[in-house]
Protein backbone atom coordinates (compact mmCIF):
# COMPACT_ATOMS: atom_id res chain seq x y z
CA UNK A 1 0.00 0.00 0.00
CA UNK A 2 1.74 3.39 -1.16
CA UNK A 3 1.44 6.33 1.01
CA UNK A 4 0.31 9.70 -0.40
CA UNK A 5 3.61 11.92 0.05
CA UNK A 6 2.82 15.10 3.05
CA UNK A 7 2.61 18.68 1.92
CA UNK A 8 4.84 20.32 4.09
CA UNK A 9 2.78 23.05 5.29
CA UNK A 10 3.57 26.64 4.21
CA UNK A 11 2.53 30.04 6.23
CA UNK A 12 -0.24 30.56 3.31
CA UNK A 13 -1.56 27.32 4.38
CA UNK A 14 -1.24 27.84 7.84
CA UNK A 15 -2.99 31.39 7.22
CA UNK A 16 -5.92 29.74 5.44
CA UNK A 17 -6.33 27.25 8.65
CA UNK A 18 -6.40 30.12 11.23
CA UNK A 19 -8.86 31.96 9.34
CA UNK A 20 -11.09 28.90 9.34
CA UNK A 21 -10.64 28.95 5.47
CA UNK A 22 -10.93 25.50 3.62
CA UNK A 23 -8.44 24.78 0.72
CA UNK A 24 -7.13 22.16 -0.86
CA UNK A 25 -3.07 21.61 -1.65
CA UNK A 26 -1.96 20.63 -5.01
CA UNK A 27 1.58 20.00 -4.74
CA UNK A 28 3.87 19.34 -8.56
CA UNK A 29 6.96 19.33 -9.52
CA UNK A 30 8.34 22.59 -10.42
CA UNK A 31 10.83 21.71 -12.98
CA UNK A 32 8.16 21.02 -15.63
CA UNK A 33 6.09 24.33 -14.53
CA UNK A 34 6.08 27.41 -13.47
CA UNK A 35 4.16 29.67 -15.63
CA UNK A 36 0.41 29.55 -14.63
CA UNK A 37 -0.80 28.55 -17.65
CA UNK A 38 1.81 25.51 -17.48
CA UNK A 39 0.47 25.06 -14.08
CA UNK A 40 -2.84 24.51 -15.02
CA UNK A 41 -1.87 21.77 -17.29
CA UNK A 42 0.32 19.87 -14.99
CA UNK A 43 -2.60 20.02 -12.15
CA UNK A 44 -5.25 19.23 -15.13
CA UNK A 45 -7.13 22.06 -14.47
CA UNK A 46 -9.25 24.62 -16.61
CA UNK A 47 -6.50 27.68 -17.19
CA UNK A 48 -9.08 30.24 -16.05
CA UNK A 49 -9.39 28.85 -12.55
CA UNK A 50 -5.22 29.37 -11.83
CA UNK A 51 -4.69 32.14 -11.22
CA UNK A 52 -1.23 34.82 -11.07
CA UNK A 53 0.07 37.22 -8.82
CA UNK A 54 1.52 39.96 -9.97
CA UNK A 55 3.05 43.22 -7.35
CA UNK A 56 3.11 46.86 -8.70
CA UNK A 57 4.06 49.90 -8.20
CA UNK A 58 2.17 53.20 -8.84
CA UNK A 59 3.39 56.30 -9.97
CA UNK A 60 2.56 57.48 -5.69
CA UNK A 61 5.48 54.62 -5.17
CA UNK A 62 2.00 52.83 -3.57
CA UNK A 63 2.47 49.05 -4.35
CA UNK A 64 -0.29 46.75 -5.26
CA UNK A 65 -1.56 43.01 -5.90
CA UNK A 66 -3.28 41.83 -8.90
CA UNK A 67 -4.55 38.48 -8.95
CA UNK A 68 -5.94 36.91 -12.49
CA UNK A 69 -6.02 33.88 -14.52
CA UNK A 70 -3.70 32.12 -16.18
CA UNK A 71 -5.34 33.33 -19.50
CA UNK A 72 -4.71 36.87 -19.02
CA UNK A 73 -2.75 39.86 -18.77
CA UNK A 74 -2.46 42.37 -16.65
CA UNK A 75 -4.18 46.07 -18.60
CA UNK A 76 -1.97 48.25 -16.86
CA UNK A 77 -4.52 50.99 -17.73
CA UNK A 78 -7.65 49.11 -16.24
CA UNK A 79 -5.31 48.01 -12.96
CA UNK A 80 -3.95 51.90 -12.17
CA UNK A 81 -7.75 52.94 -12.31
CA UNK A 82 -8.42 50.33 -10.01
CA UNK A 83 -5.71 51.42 -7.53
CA UNK A 84 -6.37 54.77 -8.33
CA UNK A 85 -3.25 55.79 -9.52
CA UNK A 86 -2.17 57.56 -13.00
CA UNK A 87 -0.09 54.67 -13.47
CA UNK A 88 1.42 51.78 -12.66
CA UNK A 89 4.13 49.29 -13.33
CA UNK A 90 5.82 45.68 -12.70
CA UNK A 91 8.25 45.46 -9.77
CA UNK A 92 11.80 44.75 -10.82
CA UNK A 93 11.63 40.79 -10.18
CA UNK A 94 14.65 41.55 -7.77
CA UNK A 95 12.50 43.72 -5.42
CA UNK A 96 9.81 40.43 -5.52
CA UNK A 97 11.25 38.72 -2.05
CA UNK A 98 12.43 41.84 0.07
CA UNK A 99 9.19 43.45 -0.30
CA UNK A 100 6.52 40.49 0.14
CA UNK A 101 8.77 37.64 1.32
CA UNK A 102 7.83 35.21 -1.88
CA UNK A 103 10.35 34.17 -4.94
CA UNK A 104 9.11 34.58 -8.62
CA UNK A 105 6.77 31.64 -9.45
CA UNK A 106 5.66 31.39 -5.79
CA UNK A 107 4.16 34.84 -4.77
CA UNK A 108 0.75 34.16 -3.20
CA UNK A 109 -1.30 36.79 -2.44
CA UNK A 110 -1.65 35.46 0.87
CA UNK A 111 0.32 36.26 3.73
CA UNK A 112 3.08 38.65 2.28
CA UNK A 113 5.20 40.73 4.59
CA UNK A 114 3.02 43.42 4.46
CA UNK A 115 -0.88 43.42 3.27
CA UNK A 116 -1.04 45.94 -0.06
CA UNK A 117 -4.34 46.55 -1.83
CA UNK A 118 -5.20 43.41 -3.25
CA UNK A 119 -7.32 43.42 -6.28
CA UNK A 120 -8.80 39.94 -8.09
CA UNK A 121 -10.28 39.87 -11.42
CA UNK A 122 -13.71 39.66 -11.90
CA UNK A 123 -13.99 36.90 -14.15
CA UNK A 124 -12.92 34.86 -10.32
CA UNK A 125 -15.67 35.87 -8.43
CA UNK A 126 -18.11 33.38 -9.29
CA UNK A 127 -16.08 30.65 -9.64
CA UNK A 128 -16.65 27.78 -7.30
CA UNK A 129 -12.81 27.48 -7.10
CA UNK A 130 -9.31 29.38 -8.17
CA UNK A 131 -5.98 28.47 -7.50
CA UNK A 132 -3.23 30.48 -6.38
CA UNK A 133 0.32 29.92 -5.15
CA UNK A 134 0.78 28.09 -2.22
CA UNK A 135 3.57 30.22 -1.03
CA UNK A 136 5.83 28.59 -2.64
CA UNK A 137 6.64 27.03 -6.43
CA UNK A 138 5.05 23.82 -6.94
CA UNK A 139 2.50 24.57 -4.43
CA UNK A 140 -1.04 25.81 -5.39
CA UNK A 141 -4.21 26.33 -2.77
CA UNK A 142 -7.37 25.88 -4.07
CA UNK A 143 -10.09 27.85 -2.29
CA UNK A 144 -13.15 29.76 -2.78
CA UNK A 145 -12.51 33.25 -4.11
CA UNK A 146 -14.38 35.13 -2.15
CA UNK A 147 -13.17 33.37 0.89
CA UNK A 148 -9.61 34.35 -0.37
CA UNK A 149 -10.93 37.90 -1.16
CA UNK A 150 -12.53 38.28 2.52
CA UNK A 151 -9.07 37.23 3.97
CA UNK A 152 -6.57 39.14 2.03
CA UNK A 153 -9.77 42.47 1.73
CA UNK A 154 -9.30 41.90 -1.90
CA UNK A 155 -12.08 44.00 -4.81
CA UNK A 156 -13.33 42.07 -7.59
CA UNK A 157 -12.84 44.01 -10.05
CA UNK A 158 -11.44 44.28 -14.54
CA UNK A 159 -8.11 44.11 -14.64
CA UNK A 160 -7.25 41.85 -17.56
CA UNK A 161 -6.64 41.82 -21.06
CA UNK A 162 -6.61 38.83 -23.09
CA UNK A 163 -3.41 37.24 -23.91
CA UNK A 164 -2.71 37.85 -27.74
Amino acid sequence: MSKKKEIAKTNVMRLLEEAKIPYVPHAYDPKIAVAADDVAHVLNEDPSHVFKTLVTVGKSGDHYVFVLPATSELDLKKAAKAAGEKYIEMIPQKNLLPLTGYIHGGCSPVGMKKAFPTYIDISGENLPHIFVSGGKVGLQVEVKPKALAELVSASFVDITEEKR
